[in-house]
């Protein structure tokens, strides 16, 4: 992999973590249409990845600072009723990652027709997001807990994490301004605890590429990831994913069509 290589999927790889298109059928169509093999470097993965929780961690540090003074209070209270929230939402995909681990790693395969059926289910989910409208209230417990198996399902390449969790919460009656927010920082513990695992149980010898082109894709990930973060949080708040929702569906459709 060059240096130009990992700028683009550094790119990719921090637009489509937030942005509601699924990282991963991106990360399938791109290389299948330039050759890029995105899992030959393991460490670039594990990069990429890091450098998009730091951009989600710098946008919403106050917030994240907020959490953590409110709950080492030990004592019931907004803090810690959110980070009970955060806990049980991370139950479905705790479950899928111990227990389905090689099932879920069987699909990553290129297999693009496949891919391109989970987009076109994402666009349904966003357009569904888009239509169905509900009286808006707080994220409650047993809402986490349906967003979080929105999580857990969104682990299969072409359905898009953040725009499963946000529809469902969407579709369910939860504040616009309010799952964005919750989608993000939800995703933190469970990507942190998954790549410290995989660095656990890697061949140190896995690693292809120089360090210079891991830290350009992991620059390019951290910034694009920033921008579409933020850029997200806004989008949510007027309502307007139908646009994510017709891209996913032309994605879909090429990839299938790729396949």
């Amino acid at each position: 992999m060059n240096w130009l290589e990992s700028i683009i999927l550094g790119i990719i790889q921090g637009l489509t973590e937030f942005l509601p298109v699924s990282s991963s059928g991106h990360l399938e169509i791109t290389k299948a249409l330039f050759g890029v093999d995105a899992e030959s470097s393991f460490y670039f993965t594990v990069a990429v990845h890091g450098a998009t929780v730091l951009s989600t961690i710098v946008v919403f540090w106050k917030e994240i600072v907020s959490l953590f003074k409110g709950f080492i209070k030990f004592r019931m209270n907004d803090e810690t009723s959110y980070i009970f929230k955060i806990l049980i939402s991370m139950i479905p995909v705790g479950f899928v990652g111990l227990l389905l681990k090689d099932r879920v790693e069987a699909l990553f395969n290129g297999n693009l027709i496949f891919v391109g059926s989970m987009l076109i289910i994402t666009a349904a989910l966003l357009a569904l997001a888009h239509f169905i409208k509900k009286r808006e209230r707080s994220i409650g417990y047993l809402d986490a807990l349906i967003i979080g198996i929105a999580q857990a399902v969104a682990v299969i390449p072409g359905i898009s994490r953040s725009g499963a969790t946000i529809a469902t919460g969407l579709m369910i009656g939860n504040r616009k301004d309010e799952i964005a927010r919750f989608s993000f920082l939800m995703v933190l513990i469970p990507v942190i605890g998954a790549n410290l695992l995989e660095i656990v149980s890697a061949d140190s010898g896995a690693t292809g590429n120089g360090l210079v082109t891991i830290i350009i894709g992991a620059i390019a990930a951290f910034i694009s990831g920033y921008l579409a973060c933020r850029w997200m949080i806004g989008l949510v708040r007027k309502s307007k994913l139908i646009g994510f929702a017709a891209y996913c569906a032309a994605a879909g459709l090429l990839s299938i069509l790729l396949g």
